[in-house]
């Protein structure tokens, strides 16, 4: 599976950005999807993932302001950010698992890509 997310940048409070993650190399019958977040010295957090039939889930740090979605042929997975506060500002991974088969239900996150920087200043 090859993952490789776009998308980040600097922006300022309040503001929006749209990141995509473009995926490769995998059945998407099988798979979750989903997106992290990583900042300096802190462990990293699930910001929202999706499965097949489009069901979502988001972090409580996040709901009301981020939005996960996907194409139709599961190729490339999106996170919208709107109202972005300082404490977003995070390294941002997306990720795939292989479905429990219930909704929702992911086993552990194992493929990773490399990550998009977003920097949200005050």
């Amino acid at each position: 599976v090859q993952l490789v997310e776009s998308g980040g940048g600097s922006v300022q409070s309040g503001g929006s950005l749209r990141l995509s993650c473009a995926a490769s190399g995998y059945s998407d019958s099988s798979y979750c999807m989903g997106w992290f977040r990583q900042a300096p010295g802190k462990e990293r957090e699930e910001v929202a993932r999706i499965d097949r039939f489009n069901n979502t889930r988001y972090g409580e740090n996040v709901k009301g302001r981020f939005i996960i979605s996907q194409d139709n042929a599961r190729i490339t997975l999106f996170l919208q950010m709107d109202s972005l506060k300082p404490e977003d500002t995070a390294m941002y991974y997306c990720a795939t698992a292989r479905s429990r088969g219930y909704v929702l239900g992911c086993y552990v996150f194992v493929n990773w890509g490399q990550g998009t920087q977003v920097t949200v200043s005050s």
